[in-house]
């Protein structure tokens, strides 16, 4: 018996030893703006995605993962906590990366400051740059390098350049050009770190995700923004997106071989998160923390007896009925010819069934908490915004634009397949042709008129008529008045073919 032991310890010394592949499994969601699940409870949730992530951890260790941006802002919760929630939230699920989204810069730079350092998971934006020092904001790492069983690999974080038009970002931050810095620092991975794999963390847009995987080599791009599920190729690298709020988990499976350290294979699942998934008990003390608020956000304001598309596809893209309610709120709200809304602003991403309408409804449609302001323009002026509005609506150019207009008191047509500065014809003002020399009130929000946000800078030019800016209206709180003041506080807006996009 001994001589058998020992012969098959002999063995076992003697025979060549196959060293097993390496896999790395990353998980990924993006455009997380609430912790609790979405679509009426069916959908989503931060709970169920702690579940899931516990159960593939425990079939693979080597799990990292990644959010594609935008979660501090903009919610419901944020407009009391600025962004503690979700950073709590993801402290309890175990999160590992995130890249700046553009709209983590909608708080201000101390409390974007502060969240990061109460997060602990490590936030990763390699081209936004403080002008201050010329380095990274606050000390960010140009990447970072993990490594599983003498597997390297590379993770890289890039935020989109308009960022500075579609959030609050301070001046002295800039966000330098994606692809240069992707150039530079994946080469420095590649050469000095000898990474086996480079991933991107990216809050591209996907047209700028794909000129990102021709700009430097990428085994994989992990994205955000669109809120929209998307899958594409360029140069040979595979790029994915879920659509927001955690509606389901992207896994990712990169098999490596071990022997020669090169990424031999890619599998991918994505993942419904349903309520058929169980929350996780370890995120409970997440729910006790905010209960307080989660209850006075369910409180009734009044209802709708149609379904309202609040989706941000829709209203980055075409007429909408609520699209129509909120325009005519500003407009009546100071009496203005015009009322006009930038898509982008309408956040909840839902369709709301008929039925009760609660303050979490309307805080979640109108969260930016923007002041509503008067101003004063020319039928000129009026038609470069208009213009504006429609410049990036054709086949290929940027998709969801979030300055894509929402309007009352206006109608107009515009044709895609024309040059941009020339797409929009047909604008009335109350039934009449708009002359270009006469004048007109409209109607806004003041995050375009004084910050020139989603690029509408014309409305510099605009004559300002709200003498105190400070104290004007909120665009949620006009939305629950108009709510509340409507028969029986029930709402029915319709499509009025304000906008028809010809081509």
């Amino acid at each position: 018996m001994r001589l058998f032991r020992l012969t098959i310890l002999f063995c076992l010394i003697s025979l060549p030893v196959f060293a097993q592949n390496v896999q790395v499994t990353f998980l990924h969601v993006n455009d997380v703006y609430q912790f609790m699940p979405v679509d009426g409870g069916k959908r989503g949730g931060l709970a169920r995605l702690l579940t899931l992530k516990n159960q593939i951890k425990s079939e693979n260790p080597n799990t990292i993962f990644t959010l594609g941006g935008d979660t501090l802002s903009p919610s419901v919760e944020t407009r009391t906590y600025k962004g503690a929630q979700m950073i709590d939230a993801w402290n309890a699920v175990g999160l590992d990366y995130s890249v700046f989204g553009n709209h983590e810069f909608d708080i201000k730079t101390a409390e974007l400051l502060q969240r990061m350092k109460e997060s602990k998971f490590e936030w990763l934006g390699a081209n936004v740059i403080d002008t201050k020092t010329n380095k990274i904001f606050a000390d960010t790492k140009p990447y970072v390098i993990r490594e599983f069983n003498g597997i390297k690999v590379g993770i890289i974080g890039l935020l989109l350049p308009e960022t500075k038009e579609t959030s609050s970002m301070e001046e002295s931050l800039t966000v330098a050009d994606y692809c240069s810095t992707a150039k530079k620092l994946v080469k420095k991975m590649r050469k000095k770190e000898k990474v086996s794999a480079v991933i991107g963390l990216t809050h591209l847009f996907m047209a700028q995700d794909k000129k990102l995987a021709k700009c430097a080599d990428f085994d994989l791009i992990l994205g955000g923004h669109e809120h929209t599920l998307l899958q594409s190729s360029s140069n040979g690298t595979p790029i994915f997106k879920m659509t927001a709020d955690a509606r389901e988990l992207g896994r990712f499976n990169l098999n490596f071989n071990a022997q020669t350290k090169r990424l031999e294979s890619l599998d991918w699942e994505i993942i419904p998160v349903t309520d058929s998934i169980a929350d996780a008990k370890e995120f409970s003390w997440v729910f006790e923390k905010y209960k307080s608020l989660l209850e006075q956000l369910s409180v009734k304001v009044g209802a709708t007896s149609v379904e309202l598309d609040a989706l941000s596809f829709s209203n980055r893209t075409k007429e909408t009925n609520i699209g129509n309610f909120i325009a005519d709120t500003y407009r009546n709200s100071v009496g203005a010819d015009i009322g006009f809304v930038n898509g982008g602003s309408i956040r909840a991403d839902l369709t709301y069934n008929a039925g009760i309408l609660t303050k979490r409804d309307v805080l979640s449609i109108l969260p930016f908490n923007n002041a509503v302001v008067k101003v004063e323009i020319t039928g000129a002026q009026l038609k470069e915004i208009l213009e504006h509005g429609v410049a990036r609506s054709g086949a290929g150019e940027d998709n969801e634009p979030g300055r894509f207009p929402q309007v009352s008191g206006v109608s107009f047509s515009f044709d895609t397949t024309k040059a941009v500065g020339n797409r929009v014809t047909e604008i009335k003002v109350g039934g009449v042709m708009v002359e270009a020399n006469k004048t007109y009130t409209l109607a806004t929000s003041d995050f375009l008129v004084s910050k020139g946000g989603d690029g509408y800078v014309m409305f510099k030019n605009a004559k300002l008529l709200t003498t105190d800016t400070t104290n004007a209206p909120k665009d949620s709180d006009l939305l629950e008045k108009a709510i509340k003041n409507s028969p029986d506080a029930t709402i029915s807006p319709r499509l009025e073919n304000r906008i028809v996009k010809l081509k």
